[in-house]
C-alpha cells in the first residue's frame, strides 16, 4: 500500500476539469496530490486555492424548476476562489463567480488540486505577506480617519 493518494491524470479528470485546467496552464497533477499517510512532518491534505471541486447542495435549497423547466441540478463544479466562515467562493465550471452559503452545502468533492501544498507554494506565501502589510496600512489608515487626525509623523 502507498503513502500516497495516486494521482489523478487529466485524462481521469470530468470535461469540465481538464477545460479549466488547460486555462489554467496545464500544471503537473502528480507532483501535487495529497499525502494522507506516513510521517506526520510528510502528510499534506487539505482544500487548496485554485482546487478544482465539485459542491453538492442541499436539494431543499434549490428552486423546485429552473425557467426553463427542468429540475435544477444539485451540482455546482469550478474553481475554489475562496472560502470564510459562512461561503464558499467557486468560480464554475461557466465562468460564473459563485458564493455559495456552507449551510446548504452537502458535501464538497475534490477533483484535484492545482497548486501545491500551502505551505511550500512561495507565490501563496508571498502574496499572503503582502496582503497582511496591506491590510495593516488599511487599518492604520482608518483609525487616522476615525479620530479626525493627521498625526502620523508625531510621536505619542
Amino acid at each position: 500500500m502507498s503513502t500516497e493518494r495516486r494521482g489523478r491524470e487529466v485524462t481521469d479528470l470530468p470535461e469540465w476539469a481538464k477545460r479549466i485546467h488547460q486555462e489554467y496552464g496545464s500544471p503537473e497533477l502528480g507532483d501535487l496530490q495529497d499525502i494522507f499517510l506516513g510521517p506526520l512532518i510528510k502528510r499534506r491534505s487539505g482544500l487548496r486555492k485554485d482546487d478544482l471541486i465539485e459542491i453538492l447542495l442541499d436539494n431543499r435549497a434549490l428552486p423546485k424548476e429552473s425557467s426553463s423547466g427542468t429540475q435544477t441540478d444539485p451540482y455546482i463544479r469550478g474553481m475554489l476562489v475562496g472560502t470564510s466562515r459562512n461561503v464558499v467562493e467557486i468560480w464554475d465550471e461557466n465562468g460564473d463567480f459563485r458564493s455559495i452559503a456552507r449551510d446548504i452545502i452537502v458535501e464538497l468533492r475534490l477533483i484535484t488540486h492545482l497548486r501545491k501544498p500551502y505551505i511550500e507554494d512561495r507565490e501563496l506565501l508571498t502574496f499572503e505577506k503582502e496582503d497582511m502589510r496591506r491590510r495593516s496600512n488599511l487599518l492604520e489608515e482608518a483609525e487616522r480617519q476615525a479620530d479626525g487626525r493627521e498625526d502620523n509623523h508625531v510621536w505619542d
